[in-house]
């Protein structure tokens, strides 16, 4: 009788003791606000890590995730420029990273779904031999 007794308040302490861990788990979690963020992260622009490439007046950023039409502005020109350096043929896409504004607004000229306005350039560099694979069209 008394190793029964025994037994249940082990197991009774065992299931209180498991319960115990996962709602101390539950109120480490905690939700950052906005005044402990950067002004940097609180200006509503978002860090883009991709690939680059404009031709014929069409520009696009590929990131590992997603594709994105970029808007033809003054910045994107600049970053074209900043690009031009290190391509071999037009085609060529180039790393970038950049800050813009991303948007799901319709555009006549972009068509796809994704379109980001760059607002600032961080690093340009080339892509690597051994991701650019470059279809060749002709001669």
């Amino acid at each position: 009788m008394k190793k029964v007794l025994i037994l249940l308040v082990c197991i009774s302490a065992f299931v209180s003791c498991k319960n115990d861990t996962k709602s101390n788990q539950k109120e480490e979690t905690t939700i950052s606000d906005d005044s402990e963020k950067t002004a940097k992260q609180s200006d509503g622009l978002t860090l883009l890590k991709g690939e680059f490439v404009y031709y014929g007046d069409a520009a696009v950023l590929q990131t590992h995730a997603e594709i994105y039409g970029v808007l033809v502005t003054d910045k994107m020109l600049e970053l074209n420029k900043l690009a031009e350096k290190y391509k071999t043929e037009p085609t060529d896409m180039v790393q970038v990273e950049i800050r813009g504004k991303i948007t799901n607004q319709k555009d006549d000229k972009i068509l796809w779904e994704n379109k980001v306005e760059i607002v600032e350039i961080l690093n340009v560099q080339s892509a690597s031999k051994e991701d650019n694979n470059v279809v060749k069209l002709g001669n």
